[in-house]
């Protein structure tokens, strides 16, 4: 399994934030590490990710990123300004869109090359997810469709965001917090999406 960690600066003995994460990716599936740098893009361009493309912005931000070779984005990074995410496959009773789309690894890059702060990298997400949903093989030996959950921190704060489709609740962290290839919000999170309650209600998942 893959497994992401964080402990914010009250949790650790010097006030520092420690963030880690391990992959569980094919083995025969090659992982580069990347940095990329801050760069100005022209108006109205593309940008190409995994399988679609979106509008660019104007700006983006230094990254580095750890990425399997055939996929745009990457599951760990950290830019310029130190926010640092981690994405976990997480397994849904939702359906998985098998339509070429979004992955979870790309909104990990796109987040980290446009937010200067973990909640700006948090609404960041949201807001790819709401516009774009999530879907496509994130398989490189064989097609693996999954939903994601991120890890999202900076020097002072982090926030751990699940989905299912697109909905999505967020956590905000305290102290110490880690997230696996499971939903690890359960009745008590921070913020949600509006449908997220009255669906899981209408498909008898919860009362």
């Amino acid at each position: 399994m893959c497994d992401t960690f964080v402990a914010l600066g009250n949790a650790t003995r010097d006030g520092s934030v420690i963030f880690g994460k391990n992959s569980d990716r094919d083995p025969n599936e090659a992982h580069e590490l990347v940095l990329i740098p801050h760069t100005t893009h022209p108006s109205g361009v593309k940008l190409a990710c995994t399988y679609i493309e979106i509008p660019q912005v104007e700006e983006t931000y230094a990254v580095l990123l750890s990425k399997p070779f055939w996929i745009w984005g990457a599951e760990i990074g950290a830019n310029e300004h130190g926010v640092v995410i981690g994405n976990e496959a997480v397994f849904t009773k939702v359906p998985y869109d098998k339509t070429p789309g979004l992955i979870g690894m790309d909104f990990l890059r796109l987040a980290l090359e446009r937010a200067a702060t973990a909640e700006q990298a948090l609404d960041l997400i949201i807001g790819l997810l709401e516009t774009y949903g999530q879907g496509g093989n994130c398989g490189f030996s064989h097609p693996l469709f999954y939903h994601n959950g991120f890890l999202i921190a900076d020097h002072q704060a982090a926030w751990v965001l699940e989905t299912a489709g697109k909905h999505w609740a967020a956590e905000k962290v305290k102290d110490v917090r880690s997230i696996s290839n499971v939903i690890s919000i359960g009745a008590h999170w921070d913020r949600a999406s509006k449908e997220l309650v009255s669906h899981a209600i209408s498909k008898g998942w919860c009362k």
